[in-house]
């Protein structure tokens, strides 16, 4: 195994397999090293589907060595401190790298510590998060008796914009189904102040609470729960608004108020990894500190980031990966061969594949400026406003989707 690599990525998810794909098409006898300690790649994606009982948990994921480019290095390591003035970063096992380029997309981290009471309720009795274990998501939705279903939204950043909200879209049909509809109230607690930062999908998403008498409280960041009370704590802005109103079980302790709940869906809080938070690379708010268009580091020119643990202002998907990956690989080859940055940029895109019931759904793509950026390939789906609820986008999340990812984007085709 190699110590010095012309180009060593940090993380074998996403962004960081895509990466090194795209650079490997571009340029077949670069040296790559990435860096990625566990044995498997997942398609989390699709994770929400797992939680509504209609896609297979075993199918999001593959053997890591699957889906590593064949022509680079999989060191199986964590890295634990960077060294950019002396281009190198240290792992645990195998001790130091040396690199030409560092490529950093590890990822973020779900940092459960971050509200009371959490660490030791997560994914247990009725409490559940697709983020953590979609399968107990299931358990839970499908044995739902009735009463308060509550669905939480953290502040951002969080990853996938929309999912706090979709899985609700998919336990209140659920709940159709079962026949307990009738004795449940579903509240959507959010820090947010709206419901979707894109006006065109805002329209779309409040008509579909409206049909389905669903209770949103906007400005309510989740800081404490208590399990065995079944009560969870927030923050609440005096001027919070609300959608829909309801009557719920309310409690006030201190500078809280609490909400009963009998099942509860959450997210808990994204964070940077820790060896990130602590390193040379991230801005004041401890993400990697990257330029919003050529993603190349602000002070480190000879470092790119992309994905989840970036700054950079938009929605943290794999859609966004999609269109940065090409643009840190351009960017890296230009540099290599011209001493330059080439002129492609990444103007903030990001897409958010909203589902709102079984067998439907809405995609929210956009840039920077929040603008609704429909992708003209939904023509040959025959979708012509993907702002509004479909079918076939159904069809594009459930079954198109998953192909163009094992099959496409992770190999740095184009999409």
């Amino acid at each position: 195994m190699n110590s010095h690599y012309q180009v060593l990525v940090i993380g074998g998810g996403t962004a960081g397999i895509m990466t090194a794909s795209n650079l490997l098409r571009k340029k077949t006898q670069l040296r790559i090293g990435i860096i990625e300690p566990s044995d498997t790649h997942w398609y989390q994606p699709a994770w929400t589907l797992v939680g509504a009982g209609t896609y297979n948990y075993e199918k999001t994921k593959r053997p890591m060595a699957s889906v590593i480019p064949k022509n680079a290095d999989w060191i199986q390591d964590k890295v634990i401190s960077f060294n950019p003035e002396k281009h190198s970063v240290d792992t645990l096992e195998h001790g130091a790298y040396t690199y030409d380029y560092l490529v950093v997309a590890p990822g973020l981290k779900l940092d459960t510590t971050l509200v009371d009471g959490l660490p030791e309720a997560i994914d247990k009795g009725v409490i559940c998060s697709n983020y953590t274990n979609p399968k107990h998501t299931w358990e839970v939705i499908r044995n739902f008796k009735g009463g308060t279903a509550l669905f939480t939204q953290p502040p951002k950043p969080y990853k996938c914009g929309g999912a706090p909200q979709k899985i609700m879209y998919l336990a209140e049909e659920h709940f159709k189904r079962s026949g307990v509809r009738g004795k449940t109230k579903v509240l959507f607690a959010t820090s947010g102040d709206a419901i979707f930062s894109v006006p065109e999908i805002t329209k779309t998403l409040k008509r579909v609470i409206n049909k389905k008498s669903i209770s949103v409280k906007f400005q309510h960041e989740l800081k404490k729960i208590d399990s065995d009370k079944k009560i969870a704590w927030f923050n609440v802005t005096p001027s919070h608004t609300e959608l829909n109103p309801s009557d719920f079980k309310l409690h006030k302790k201190f500078d809280l108020i609490g909400i009963e709940y009998d099942m509860l869906h959450l997210v808990p809080p994204n964070t940077a990894p820790d060896f990130i938070k602590n390193s040379p690379l991230v801005d004041k708010t401890k993400w990697v500190d990257v330029d919003p268009y050529t993603l190349q580091h602000k002070k480190y020119v000879n470092i790119f980031s992309l994905g989840d643990v970036t700054n950079v202002p938009t929605s943290k998907t794999g859609a966004a990966i999609r269109k940065q990956s090409p643009v840190v690989a351009d960017n890296i080859i230009s540099l290599i061969n011209h001493k330059k940055l080439s002129s492609k940029k990444y103007d903030g895109y990001s897409s958010c594949p909203l589902i709102t019931g079984y067998g439907k759904m809405v995609l929210a793509e956009f840039n920077y400026d929040k603008k609704f950026t429909p992708d003209p390939k939904l023509k040959r789906l025959l979708i012509r406003d993907s702002s509004k609820e479909h079918w076939r986008l159904w069809v594009l999340k459930k079954y198109i989707l998953p192909f163009l990812y094992w099959n496409k984007m992770l190999k740095g085709k184009e999409v």
